[in-house]
Order: structure tokens, then C-alpha cells, then sequence
């Protein structure tokens, strides 16, 4: 059996007041859009497509070519939305239709969905949610037997309809043959004058269909976003879920409210995660590990046992036994070794830092390749840029590089050397060599005496 998916993704979004695209507004790293696309993708879709509309270009361009693209020109209601992928419909023989608002929804929920309209050999499921206050939905009508009837819109339920508390998530399996010939009988015959996809519900009925309803899990699988407000409520849902799912897996958080992990970070057990914490991209942390409150990692791997203290890192890997911070920057592509000291106001960019260096504080490493046990004087700088281009400084096992040291790209340090303090180093130090490249100190005597007398 062959699945699709097609997902709305036309709509304005009044609401949102944004310049952009409501389905690209992120949550958790991810667009709104890209939520339901997993979802789908998880229950075996073969094919999604998007119907765009408003900022179409800029839908697409988000989310390149992993999923196809039909254009609704007017927004003429959402039956006339799904009109428009007629083509794509041709060769399915089941279709979910899914809203590009809804992040929340998971393929466990698509998965109950499917299962429920296979054993039940059903034209169309709807997937519903119960909901302590329905107010704003279409309420799910069903007879004395369980039955759905109808989906009746609020403004058009009546008082006996508005106190049913299950409602309509906007969300569907149909069979893709059945899709088509509900379709082709839509009409525009209504107050808004629009198509409406839930009208395809009375035509199969009519016809003798079975159309039924299940209810989601977690009422929360198909909260819409129209508003920054409704954002921000999907957001706080999702950082629950996936803190939840990290504890359940041996993490410890001191503040779950106060820390935010994207989808797919990987923890390993027995790590802490302090309060303030942001977990961006690819990012993956070993086991043991403690992140520091307000320390932030994007696509970084670290190692076991490793700390970070108030610290931001991105694109790096930190290997086991490190500490890193207070108030140190790693920077793109740089590999620190193990059980190395990163200390405070330390910046690293584009380096590879050997096993058992320490650059306790107050130091820039840039462009460079630092061997073993090296140890950074307060101050050090590699200076790798000359204005037009980057350099690499190449520095030796167990060297020694004194405080206030200017390291002037490309230079090597070999191993065992050392540089004196406040020295600017322009030439190779040779292994075991003390390289001074400082002015000599000269006292003029008095001389603060007879410029008071001035």
C-alpha cells in the first residue's frame, strides 16, 4: 500500500504579525512545518507534498527538495487546498492530510490514526481530541452508537453540540481513490464561500462509507500555532516532552523549565544539566558530564566526563575528562583533547589542542595545532591573521608558553621549548630552547621627580 502525505502550508497567518512565513517560525530549532513532515515521514510516508500559498518561495527554499510543492494560488478553503494535488493523489492509495501549523504531532499519534482506519476498513478517519474547553472548534458528532455523524463548526453547532467535548483536529487518513470522488462533489455553497474538506465527510456518508473518529492520546498532538502566544504555549509542550524523554533515559536537570534541549541532541546518562542550559543542532554529551547553568551547545560532540561551566561551544568536539569555563569560547571547528583545562575568558577557533594542555585564562588560540601538556601563560595570543589571510602556529608536546606572549602566524614552537613572558615570537623556537623577544629594560633614574618640577 502506497502512503502520501499532503500537508497545508498555505495560510497567511494574520495573527503571527510577521513578515515571514507562519510554518517557518521554529520552535525548538525546527520550523513548524517540518514537525508534521517527520511525523509523516516516521509512519512510512513515501511521498509528502506541501500546498503553499502565501511566501511559497520562501517555504521552499527552507526546505529544498526532500518534499514536493503544489501552489494554491487563492486561499479558497481547505477542501479547495487539497484540490490542488490532485496529481499527487493519483497514484496513492491512502493519503494523510496534515496541517503545517501542528508541531506537536508525533508518529505515535499517525500511527494510532493508520491502525484505527485499516482495522476498521474506513473512507476517511479523523483524528479528534477531547478537550476540557472546546470552545473555537468543530465538535465531532456521533449517534447513539459511537458513530460519527457529523463535524459541526461553533458557529454553526447548537447548544446541545457546543457542550461536546471532543473536537476536530483537523488531521485525516483518507483513501486516496474516495479522496478523489469527495472532491470532485465539493461545492462552495456556504457562508464563506469556500471548500471545505469536512464536507467530504457527509458526501461518503451519504454513499454508505465508514467514517469514524479517534481521539489522540495527548490533546496537546494537535494544538495549531496562529498566534506568537500559541507559539510560545507548543514550545514549552515540546521542551517538556523532550526533557521528559532525556530523563527517562538517566539525565538529571536541576531545572527542566529553565533549560532547552532541541530534538536531536543525544545525552548520555548520569550527566547534569544546570539551570539556563541551551542544547542546539547535533549536538551530543557522553556520559557524566555536567553543563554549567547558561552554557550553550550547538553541533558539539563531548566525550565522557566532561564539564562546561558557563561556557558557549559550537561545532567542536571536547574529548573525556576536559573542563571547560568559566566564560570560555570554543569556536567552530576546533578538537580539544583530554583532560585539558579550557579556563576562563579563553577563546579557541579552528585549533586542535593536544592531551593534558592547560590555557587557564585570558588567552586566544586561533589557526593553531598544540601538542601535549602545553602550558598557556595569562594573556597568550596567536596572532593568525596578517590582514589578509589566516596563519597556523604550530606548538610543540609539553611546551611552555610564558604569560603576555604574542605568538605572530605561521611560527612553530618545538617541543620543550619555552617563551618568556611578554615576548613577541616571530621565528621557529627550536626543542628545549627559552626564546626572549622582548626590549630591554632600561630605568631612567629621577625622572618622575624632574617632571613634577616641570
Amino acid at each position: 500500500m502506497k502512503t502520501k502525505a499532503l500537508i497545508l502550508a498555505a495560510g497567511q497567518g494574520t495573527r503571527m504579525k510577521s513578515n515571514g512565513s507562519k510554518v517557518l517560525h521554529k520552535v525548538f530549532g525546527k520550523s513548524l512545518v517540518e514537525y508534521p513532515i517527520l511525523a509523516a515521514k516516521a509512519v512510512g510516508v513515501e511521498e509528502v507534498c506541501l500546498i503553499v500559498g502565501h511566501k511559497a518561495e520562501d517555504v521552499k527554499n527552507a526546505l529544498g527538495e526532500d518534499v514536493s510543492y503544489v501552489l494554491q494560488k487563492e486561499q479558497l478553503g481547505t477542501g479547495h487546498a487539497v484540490m490542488q494535488a490532485m496529481d499527487f493523489i493519483e497514484s496513492a492509495d491512502e493519503v494523510l492530510i496534515l496541517c503545517g501549523d501542528t508541531p506537536l504531532v508525533t508518529g505515535e499519534t499517525l500511527q494510532d490514526m493508520l491502525d484505527f482506519h485499516h482495522h476498521n476498513n474506513n473512507a476517511i478517519t479523523v483524528l479528534s481530541a477531547m478537550m476540557d474547553d472546546p470552545t473555537g472548534y468543530g465538535r465531532i458528532v456521533r449517534d447513539a452508537n459511537g458513530n460519527l455523524v457529523k463535524i459541526v463548526e461553533q458557529k454553526d453547532a447548537t447548544e446541545e453540540e457546543k457542550a461536546i467535548k471532543e473536537i476536530n483536529g483537523g488531521m485525516y487518513a483518507f483513501d486516496a481513490k474516495l479522496l478523489k470522488y469527495a472532491l470532485s462533489k465539493l461545492t462552495n455553497n456556504n457562508v464563506q464561500n469556500e471548500y471545505y474538506l469536512t464536507d467530504t465527510i457527509e458526501i461518503l456518508l451519504k454513499d454508505g462509507h465508514k467514517v469514524n473518529a479517534i481521539a489522540t492520546r495527548e490533546a496537546d498532538d494537535i494544538a495549531g500555532v496562529n498566534s506568537r502566544v500559541q507559539l510560545a504555549a507548543v514550545t514549552e509542550v515540546m521542551k517538556k516532552r523532550i526533557n521528559e524523554k532525556h530523563m527517562a533515559n538517566g539525565v538529571t536537570f536541576i531545572d527542566p523549565m529553565s533549560t532547552y534541549i532541541e530534538l536531536d541532541v543525544i545525552i548520555g546518562k548520569d550527566t547534569i544539566i544546570e539551570p539556563g542550559c541551551m542544547l542546539e543542532g547535533k549536538t551530543a554529551i557522553g556520559e557524566g558530564c555536567r553543563i554549567g547553568y547558561h552554557s550553550k551547545l550547538k553541533n558539539t560532540t563531548l566525550a565522557d566526563q566532561v564539564e562546561v561551566e558557563i561556557s558557549v561551544i559550537t561545532d567542536s568536539f571536547v574529548d573525556e575528562g576536559t573542563h571547560v569555563g568559566p566564560f570560555a569560547y570554543i569556536r567552530p571547528n576546533s578538537h580539544i583533547g583530554k583532560n585539558i583545562k579550557v579556563g576562563d575568558f579563553v577563546e579557541i577557533k579552528n585549533a586542535n589542542i593536544g592531551d593534558g594542555t592547560k590555557i587557564s585564562h585570558l588567552t586566544y588560540v586561533g589557526d593553531a595545532d598544540v601538542g601535549k601538556n602545553v602550558n598557556f601563560g595569562c594573556g597568550s595570543v596567536v596572532v593568525n591573521y596578517d590582514g589578509q589571510k589566516k596563519h597556523r602556529t604550530i606548538i610543540g608536546d609539553n611546551a611552555f608558553i610564558g604569560c603576555n606572549t604574542n605568538l605572530v602566524s605561521p611560527v612553530t614552537v618545538e617541543d620543550n621549548a619555552y617563551t618568556a613572558a611578554g615576548s613577541t615570537i616571530t621565528k621557529t623556537v627550536p626543542k628545549d630552547s627559552l626564546a626572549i623577544a622582548r626590549a630591554k629594560q632600561e630605568n631612567k633614574e629621577n625622572w618622575v621627580a624632574k617632571k613634577r618640577q616641570k
